[in-house]
């Protein structure tokens, strides 16, 4: 398979957040494609929901990128691993990890990103929550806005405050 973070395999991708902000039952408030994965913060009533959402992306994403590299199977061959974030800081900490886990990758290699960088296979340019705003986007937002108290207000006021762009989620 090839790697998800090229500009063909990303439009396909994102093509399906676009489909899936129209969901009622479960919105993509945050995203990231990684190598081979993806990394998703999900809002949702309950955990069907949250599978039925998951399923939908992932059959119009493997069609896509079946599509895009010519051939036919499985493209995400593992199942999702979903954790539920209960509290403001949980919440925090999820938004570092899938915002800027192209930091961590880097970090691990002994690299740094300069402070300004915004990964552009990610929501990260959408995201409101930074300390210091990322320049504006140009194209459409493939997200849906967040409802909960957890993803708008809760994380700042008590789970840490804004984001900086340049701070490197923890180690897993």
């Amino acid at each position: 398979m090839w790697q998800l973070r090229s500009r063909r395999c990303f439009r396909v991708l994102e093509r399906a957040f676009w489909a899936a902000v129209e969901r009622a039952d479960a919105r993509v408030a945050q995203f990231s494609v990684q190598w081979n994965h993806i990394h998703l913060v999900v809002e949702t009533r309950d955990a069907r929901a949250l599978a039925r959402a998951v399923q939908s992306m992932a059959i119009r994403m493997a069609k896509g990128l079946n599509r895009v590299m010519g051939r036919k199977g499985t493209v995400f061959a593992d199942r999702y691993h979903s954790r539920p974030l209960r509290t403001p800081t949980e919440v925090r900490r999820a938004l570092v990890y899938v915002l800027n886990n192209a930091r961590k990758h880097v970090a691990a290699l002994g690299h740094r990103l300069p402070p300004s960088y915004v990964d552009e296979y990610s929501s990260a340019a959408w995201f409101t929550g930074w300390s210091e705003p990322a320049p504006a986007p140009t194209q459409p937002c493939p997200i849906a806005p967040a409802r909960t108290w957890l993803l708008t207000v809760g994380w700042r006021e008590r789970g840490g405050g804004p984001i900086p762009r340049d701070e490197v989620p923890a180690a897993d």
